[in-house]
């Protein structure tokens, strides 16, 4: 196992237990459909927007609050577009 795929499952294991059921489910999920293949530069931008508070996360993903300039990226355009993707999540479950 090479430092990067260890990364990658430190990763999904993190985005997977963020302390609440929706933030695990969306964010859970992404990651799992999405570390596998991510290089270093987008496991950086990932780590990144998991040092959002969870619940801080989740109202910028489920569009309660706005998101910050900061964290407003591509990774998150991309963590939000998979929320707003039905049937991708639900082939997931």
């Amino acid at each position: 196992m090479t430092d990067l795929d260890a990364r990658r499952r430190r990763l999904i294991f993190r985005a997977t237990h963020r302390g609440f059921k929706e933030a695990d489910l969306v964010i859970g999920l992404f990651a799992k459909a999405h570390v596998p293949s991510m290089e270093a530069g987008d496991l950086d931008a990932l780590e990144a927007l998991l040092e959002a508070p969870d619940q801080e996360l989740y109202a910028w993903v489920t569009e309660r609050e706005p998101v910050p300039e900061n964290f407003d990226g591509e990774m998150f355009r991309r963590l939000k577009a998979f929320k707003t993707d039905d049937a991708l999540r639900a082939s997931l479950l």
